[in-house]
């Protein structure tokens, strides 16, 4: 049963090379000790309409970059996970980090840049690996925001669309 509602936010800084900037988050009160996005956490109560709103304050929190620092800022993914009696929802952003030599550190863990080729081999939680799979295989070349359900094997996308 269902008994609590988690809605959190990440950001997953990228610079010219497609590289991405991934924090080792430790000690999470949500997540085992392992790699996430550039920065991310929980929306505050006035921020359950806004989860942009949400990322940019846990991006400034965390790594001191704000919304001057990066560009092309887009939700790609919604995602939702249920686990230990909680129904756990994700906005997954991406943006690009304006200027790649800015010397970056985060009070969440250590940050560190990763080809998309090695990002497949990081320890990651279930929902976050298979949401940045399908964003290295299919996501980064279009426009479209996807909705994902975690199932055992994976995660089961879809894009979303408009209609009446």
């Amino acid at each position: 049963m269902i008994e609590k509602l988690r809605n959190m936010t990440s950001v997953y800084l990228y610079d010219d090379n497609k590289r991405m900037l991934m924090l080792y988050r430790i000690g999470s009160r949500a997540i085992k000790d392992s790699y996430i996005g550039t920065a991310g956490g929980h929306v505050e109560n006035d921020e359950l309409n806004n989860p942009r709103a949400s990322v940019l304050r846990e991006l400034e929190e965390e790594t001191g970059l704000t919304i001057k620092d990066i560009k092309d800022l887009e939700l790609k993914y919604i995602t939702i996970r249920y686990k230990k009696n909680e129904a756990r929802q994700n906005y997954y952003f991406f943006a690009k980090l304006k200027d790649s030599n800015l010397e970056i550190n985060s009070n969440e863990g250590n940050l560190k840049w990763f080809t998309q080729e090695e990002i497949a081999g990081l320890d990651m939680p279930h929902t976050a690996k298979y949401m940045i799979k399908h964003y290295i295989e299919k996501g980064q070349f279009d426009d479209n925001v996807y909705a994902g359900v975690a199932v055992p094997e994976g995660v089961q996308f879809i894009k979303l669309e408009s209609f009446e």
